[in-house]
């Protein structure tokens, strides 16, 4: 099963996407009477303290999530459940998510993907992971009827695809960033009741609000007609949620205003 050719994520042997551990084309000749069983937890989501989001998300993630950007020469934007690897604050003891928060459509897409199935293949294919448990011929909720698609493969394929086309957005206005020279190392210090030292949390990056106001006027109207100032500043309000994502942790210190200039001990978040 295939779709038009885009700039999406690309599944590989050598490099999975985070949760995939494996990438198998979805196809009526070789998965007649496959189906997904309906989605009542999110097990696989534990351990994992970050997770990619688009920039179509911003508005409506940063209530609930620090939204950061990743290091190096092409940052991703990240929501963060946890602040160290491992920790998940969203997830309940018996796999539920935390109630009336958003689920990052990173979280929802899995065990679906978007996909090359050869390195010269410029086609996406609707692809799966085949470990996943979720996805058998047990399923429920059948891919295929008579050899035809069924309404939930319409379905998953056109989120998929709406996941692609927002990725190709979310590039955009990261480049639209960095041409600006408006993203910098992040540095977030909470001084909890009692501690000799703040927590100091790194190894992220952010827009920096200073070269933000310094902008040009024409720079500016831009960011505004093109709708990318409202997700900087989406952004900016959710990096104060970290010290309520540090509260939630450390449910005996109660996190006190931030400070970016206060040396303690560096944990990265990134």
């Amino acid at each position: 099963m295939a779709t038009t050719p885009t700039n999406g994520a690309q599944g590989n042997a050598q490099r999975l996407p985070l949760f995939y551990k494996s990438l198998t084309p979805l196809s009526s000749a070789q998965h007649p009477d496959f189906g997904v069983k309906p989605r009542t937890q999110l097990e696989f989501v534990r351990g994992t303290h970050a997770v990619p989001i688009t920039a179509d998300e911003f508005p409506a993630a940063h209530r609930y999530f620090p939204i950061i950007f990743s290091t190096g020469d092409q940052p991703t934007p990240l929501a963060l459940m946890g602040l160290s690897e491992g920790q998940n604050l969203f997830l309940n003891d018996d796999g539920t998510w935390r109630e009336n928060t958003y689920v990052p459509a990173y979280i929802r897409r899995y065990p679906f993907l978007l996909a090359r199935t050869s390195p010269d293949n410029e086609t996406l294919s609707l692809c799966f992971d085949d470990t996943f448990d979720e996805v058998s011929a047990e399923g429920e909720q059948k891919f295929f009827e008579g050899g035809e698609q069924t309404e939930i493969t319409k379905n998953v394929l056109s989120f998929c695809e709406e996941y692609e086309k927002s990725i190709a957005r979310t590039a955009a206005f990261v480049k639209e960033l960095q041409d600006s020279d408006l993203l910098m190392d992040g540095e977030v210090s909470i001084q909890a009741p009692g501690a000799d030292k703040p927590s100091v949390y790194r190894g992220f990056r952010m827009v920096n609000e200073e070269k933000l106001r310094e902008l040009r006027g024409d720079q500016v109207r831009k960011m505004v007609q093109n709708g990318a100032l409202p997700l900087v500043y989406a952004h900016l309000m959710s990096v104060q949620i970290i010290r309520e994502i540090y509260a939630r942790a450390n449910p005996v210190a109660q996190a006190v205003p931030s400070s970016a200039t206060e040396a303690g001990q560096d944990t990265p978040i990134g």
